[in-house]
């Protein structure tokens, strides 16, 4: 069974893209895959500085991410967008990532989604996130990216979404990325 973590890039209590972890979660279940959501707050790194990591090596955090990286088939990251961009705190997560060797993202498969109260739903953060890992990290960053518009209103009380095109759209995105994942292990395995 193919596991995926999953993570909202936020450590905002009422997150919309919390909220949208959760209900990934839940097709993951209806969709017989394993998933395990992660609290991105256990794994806020100190601001990458060359020094430090000279001094100390990766710290803690940045280890025990890339251990739970290890033990999956893939990793959803739905991140919010400030000011237009990535979150600078997931920005610093993959820094710190990336100075590990073997680097940790290389060829790992990631889906990237989005959910904000704006019209565009987060996409253009991220596009500057899926450059970041697919150009800079090389991961296989799984398209099409999933955004999610006017968030506040777009959840039902049960954490379901209200829009059930949307619902459906995610669905078969989640099924997509899991034939992905089944594609790109038996690729390696082949290799």
């Amino acid at each position: 069974m193919t596991k995926i973590l999953l993570m909202a890039a936020s450590v905002r209590g009422d997150s919309c893209n919390k909220k949208l972890v959760n209900f990934i979660a839940r097709l993951g279940t209806q969709q017989k895959i394993t998933a395990e959501k992660l609290d991105f707050a256990d794994f806020l790194a100190p601001p990458y500085n060359g020094d430090l990591e000279e001094k100390n090596g990766l710290p803690e955090v940045a280890q025990a991410f890339i251990a739970q990286l290890k033990n999956a088939d893939g990793l959803v990251i739905s991140s919010p967008e400030y000011n237009f961009s990535t979150p600078g705190t997931l920005k610093n997560l993959i820094d710190w990532i990336s100075r590990a060797k073997p680097m940790p993202w290389l060829k790992y498969p990631i889906m990237l989604c989005s959910a904000s109260p704006s019209m565009v739903g987060g996409n253009r953060g991220l596009l500057h996130t899926a450059t970041i890992l697919q150009f800079c990290c090389n991961a296989h960053v799984f398209h099409p990216m999933f955004s999610l518009a006017n968030a506040y209103e777009a959840f039902t009380s049960d954490g379901s979404l209200k829009d059930k095109d949307l619902e459906q759209k995610l669905a078969k995105n989640i099924a997509e990325f899991v034939s992905f994942i089944q594609i790109l292990a038996a690729d390696k395995f082949i290799s």
